[in-house]
């Protein structure tokens, strides 16, 4: 064998440290240098089939080694109000159902109460009372207390674990759910109407080209998001101020309406160079979504209309419905009706799981 020299040695080294930021390089920004689209239906289509789908997961070669867990803190936002309660109460009960089954990494539990004041639940559900932002500031805008709750609640409480999902009564969870995000790349679910590129000059009042371009505000609100706690506290204030800036600038507030929040997420998060692993598998919303295999939570947000033929009936009340705005003064009673035999399994899955939640959810 001939002699290995040194100029060969330095050549071999400089190949390797190439490889290894290309491959570095390629994980950190796959998100944004365009190798899919958005299609109607919300997903993303990629241009080439040499690159993981960059909105399911990491590849799996980097993915976290699964000797440890790394637990995460379930933290959600709620009112006082009969609406918010019982979806409370079922949320913290398939928590309970799936907390320390196999695949779980999911800590303790928190409903944080930005009412001001303690309610009726807090011996049922752990709780953490914070105060609602100042009379009239909110605009009718419930929502923009979520940030401020936050803000008070990493101030003031103790959280022993070092990871986050921030979450909202209407979840639920379907699987046990892992820590999805990896380091400081947190994880959330992208949302299709969530779109920074089609509104640049609004997206611009409060995200300037100094920080970047509009690709690295991410298609997200903050629920789901699991995130390392030190980052949310860093982000936290800056969404609180984002989200009454977008809601007190006219154009903003009209353009964004209901997911304005969800917009003063994005940004902040971009502000502080923090951008997500986006999940698709994160979260499920019927009746878009058909199955809940392989996801780990159910988003009841839609209505879910059908006529007895199993046929989805959507904008028109169906002969069989569910929606949980139904039950906007009191819990919806037990033993929900089924629906039709041909709706798909996640509708069918979600009635079964609210049924047996009230089954066995003390004093419904």
């Amino acid at each position: 064998m001939g002699r290995v020299t040194p100029l060969f040695l330095f050549l071999l080294s400089l190949v390797f440290s190439f490889a290894t930021y290309n491959l570095i390089t390629m994980i950190t920004r796959y998100r944004t240098v365009g190798f899919g689209k958005w299609n109607a239906a919300g997903l993303v289509s990629l241009n080439s089939q040499l690159f993981p789908d960059p909105i399911i997961q990491m590849p799996e070669n980097l993915r976290k080694p699964k000797s440890k867990k790394l637990l995460f803190r379930i933290a959600l936002t709620a009112t006082d109000v009969p609406y918010s309660k019982w979806q409370c109460r079922i949320m913290y009960y398939w928590y309970m159902k799936k907390k320390d089954l196999p695949g779980s990494e999911m800590g303790k539990f928190t409903r944080i109460l930005h009412s001001g004041s303690p309610d009726n639940l807090m011996d049922e559900i752990p709780t953490f009372v914070v105060d609602p932002l100042p009379e009239g500031l909110d605009r009718g805008y419930v929502v923009l207390n979520r940030p401020w709750a936050f803000v008070q609640w990493l101030e003031k409480a103790t959280i022993e674990e070092e990871y986050i999902l921030m979450a909202e009564p209407d979840h639920i969870f379907v699987n046990p759910l892992p820590n999805l995000a990896y380091g400081d790349y947190p994880a959330a679910f992208p949302f299709f109407y969530i779109k920074p590129a089609e509104h640049e000059e609004i997206i611009r009042k409060f995200f300037p080209k100094e920080n970047g371009p509009v690709t690295n505000v991410d298609p997200i609100g903050n629920s789901p998001v699991i995130i390392k706690k030190d980052l949310l506290e860093q982000v936290a204030p800056t969404w609180m101020n984002v989200s009454l800036r977008m809601k007190h600038d006219e154009e903003t507030d009209k353009t964004f309406g209901w997911v304005l929040e969800m917009y003063a997420y994005a940004v902040a998060s971009a502000l502080h160079g923090v951008q997500h692993i986006l999940r698709k598998d994160f979260m499920l919303q019927p009746p878009w979504d058909l199955e809940t295999r392989k996801k780990f939570i159910i988003h009841y947000t839609y209505g879910c209309d059908y006529n007895m033929k199993g046929e989805l009936t959507y904008g028109k009340i169906g002969e069989w419905r569910f929606d949980k705005r139904s039950y906007l003064q009191g819990p919806p009673p037990k033993n929900l009706s089924l629906p039709p035999s041909n709706v798909p399994e996640s509708v069918a899955t979600l009635v079964k799981m609210i049924n047996e939640a009230t089954a066995n959810i003390p004093n419904w």
